[in-house]
């Protein structure tokens, strides 16, 4: 047992049905119908491989596409060639989540056999607006269909889904009421990293945040700052922004129009309350860069044109934060300074994570887009640690128990 949680060590699996939980979410090029991104798959093949070599019976589920927009979901055969490839192992694709065939095929596993079944968002009780608006308990979600139909098929189920852990749906919280519960080597591994994170980083300790995705951002950082985590919050994309306009400072009509676009408002007035508190340890850019036809323009805060929207931080900005991830003791990654994928927009964010990579401290990354900007820029084999989690990792530096972590728990009193 580790931070009150079971481990595959609590456990002789030899034998038994596994029902592991993994997050293999990855970006699809549905016209090439090939995977972008094998991070997350990469992750989770320790513990699928431990669990076969041990002689489980090892049940696959996971996820695939956005949990609001259902277009984007996508089937998980891609994925079950991936795994096969990278286990060296036999693996069958099951297309099927919990039906009469995907029992029949659990059924008939045999020791060390793996099998992947289909997208559990193909499922109406794994999407977000089922989560939301019915708020079902832990016991509830243990009587879904996909909980009813698998548990009395299986003898532990685990988890390794970090990157899905501030989640409450059915196969993330559900099986844990009803099954021995236990945590996957990356879970453990993320989860460890993080925690000690949080508890005794090396100073100075430097939080980089940006990216668009910022609903919980400015939670995190309220945290961090009032924790005593951060000694200091570098800030690029839209977090730049709207720290920016709290502190009435013009970034351009276009820009600030954008924020309001996106419903983010209410983060200006979050954004003011923390820099009332601790606004000497929040750096925002000097500069900043817009693009026109496709060239890039870079302006002096002060000198920002009302119609030009802003999609990175400029030179000045990057030699100031290259030098303070350069001195820190630990560096926390979390959202690109800018548009990085568009050569025009990605000098902060390719500067800056080369910074991190460079620097002589701890650095972690962690997010989808600060993992993909990693991956392009050639920098994740000298980061620290890339964590697969981007909303879970954010809400735990938040201070929220994650509801994951809590039905683990929970499973192991």
């Amino acid at each position: 047992m580790k931070h009150g949680i079971n481990t595959i060590d609590d456990f002789n699996v030899r034998g038994k049905t596994v029902l592991l939980r993994v997050d293999i979410n990855e970006p699809v090029d549905k016209e090439k119908n090939r995977l972008k991104d094998l991070t997350r798959i990469e992750g989770c093949i320790p513990t699928i491989k431990e669990l076969s070599d041990k002689g489980a019976k090892v049940v696959i589920l996971a996820h695939q596409g956005s949990d609001i927009e259902y277009q984007s979901y996508y089937d998980l055969s891609l994925h079950a060639q991936v795994i096969h490839e990278l286990t060296g192992k036999p693996l069958e694709f099951v297309p099927d989540v919990c039906g009469p065939y995907a029992q029949k095929k659990i059924n008939e596993l045999n020791e060390g056999e793996i099998i992947l079944l289909d997208n559990v968002r193909f499922m109406a009780e794994e999407m977000t607006l089922f989560e939301t608006k019915l708020n079902l308990t832990f016991e509830q979600q243990a009587q879904t269909l996909v909980v009813r139909k698998l548990a009395p098929l299986a003898d532990l189920y685990v988890c390794d889904a970090f990157a899905a852990a501030h989640r409450s749906q059915p196969t993330l919280v559900g099986f844990q009421q009803v099954l021995p519960s236990a945590m996957g080597r990356l879970f453990e591994k993320e989860y460890t990293i993080i925690s000690d994170i949080l508890k005794s980083p090396k100073r100075p300790c430097v939080f980089v945040l940006g990216g668009a995705k910022i609903q919980d951002a400015f939670l995190m950082m309220d945290k961090v700052l009032k924790e005593g985590t951060a000694d200091l919050v570098l800030t690029g994309g839209l977090v730049a922004n709207i720290v920016m306009v709290a502190k009435d400072i013009d970034i351009g009509k276009a820009s600030e129009d954008f924020i309001y676009k996106k419903n983010l408002g209410e983060c200006i007035d979050m954004a003011r309350q923390i820099l009332y508190a601790y606004g000497d340890k929040i750096l925002t850019p000097v500069d900043f860069a817009y693009v026109e036809d496709d060239v890039r323009h870079e302006v002096a805060v002060g000198d920002i044109p009302q119609d030009k929207l802003l999609i990175d931080i400029g030179a000045k900005t990057i030699a100031r934060f290259e030098q303070i991830i350069h001195e820190a003791g630990t560096v926390f990654m979390n959202g690109p300074m800018g548009v990085f994928e568009k050569k025009p927009s990605e000098a902060g964010t390719k500067a800056i994570w080369e910074a991190a990579a460079d620097t002589k401290g701890y650095s972690v990354i962690g997010g989808g887009d600060s993992v993909a900007a990693a991956n392009l820029f050639g920098v994740s084999d000298q980061i620290g640690y890339i964590c697969t989690g981007g909303g879970a990792l954010v809400r735990f530096l938040s201070g929220e128990e994650l509801p994951v972590v809590k039905a683990l728990k929970g499973a192991a009193n």
